[in-house]
């Protein structure tokens, strides 16, 4: 079942067009990776399905509603969740009441405790240091934070942009197996943004690939890393 529709989107500031007609599919349960070279529009992408930045044509659907043009708040409660680039933790805020920042656009308050202490069996470490500040975390733990959230707001959809960022190789290997383990435990459906065309390749899924604002390659993460014409689509030679 398609969990999200996004359908030839364009999103401009001011004369700069960050996407051009972008069209794409995500199916319930799904892993997408969105690649390609830095100012493609990747970010672009994820702030306009989170309603950050409204598209300027196009349509984008949620379980068959059009949610274009909708509020950020009004987005999250309909399952979308967004990790942005720089995981913008509240540095001067305790883990615990970074979590909760997660739950501002629930309805279900009832539940909030319950996930909470769900979270924290997710992430030992955050339940540990639950009222230390935010700000002393490093970069990997900032990153769990983050995720954890995410995990606060209910989402359907997580959207993570560059999970690996700044981060050492270990660590990247533990949010991804992090990410992993979320999507089976909670039927959650992924789409991130990643620089790491192989990176995609060892967690499996699908990939599309941004250049120019547009797709312009797009199929099996395993397949594309193994094809020439990613590397042509990347570095924007070749007949594309």
């Amino acid at each position: 079942m398609t969990l999200l529709a996004v359908d030839n989107i364009t999103v401009s500031y001011g004369r700069l067009t960050a996407l051009r007609g972008v069209t794409l599919r995500i199916a319930e349960g799904e892993i997408l990776f969105v690649t390609g070279p830095n100012g493609a529009g990747k970010s672009t992408l994820l702030n306009a399905i989170a309603g950050v930045v409204p598209p300027g044509s196009g349509t984008i659907m949620m379980d068959g509603t059009a949610v274009t043009g909708a509020s950020p708040e009004d987005i999250a409660r309909r399952g979308f969740s967004l990790v942005p680039e720089g995981r913008n933790v509240f540095g001067t805020l305790t883990i615990e009441e970074n979590l909760k920042v997660g739950t501002g656009m629930r309805s279900d308050r009832k539940t909030i405790a319950a996930d909470l202490e769900s979270v924290y069996q997710e992430f030992p470490m955050l339940a540990a240091r639950r009222h230390t500040a935010a700000g002393v975390l490093s970069g990997g733990q900032q990153q769990m934070l983050v995720i954890g959230r995410a995990l606060m707001a209910a989402p359907r959809i997580m959207a993570i942009d560059e999970p690996s960022l700044g981060l050492a190789p270990k660590i990247i290997d533990q949010v991804y197996d992090i990410l992993v383990r979320l999507r089976q435990r909670r039927k959650l459906t992924l789409l991130i943004v990643e620089q790491s065309s192989t990176r995609a390749m060892m967690i499996g899924g699908r990939m599309v690939l941004i250049r120019g604002g547009r797709i312009v390659l797009e199929g099996e993460a395993g397949e594309m890393v193994k094809d020439e014409r990613l590397k042509q689509a990347y570095f924007g030679f070749g007949d594309h």
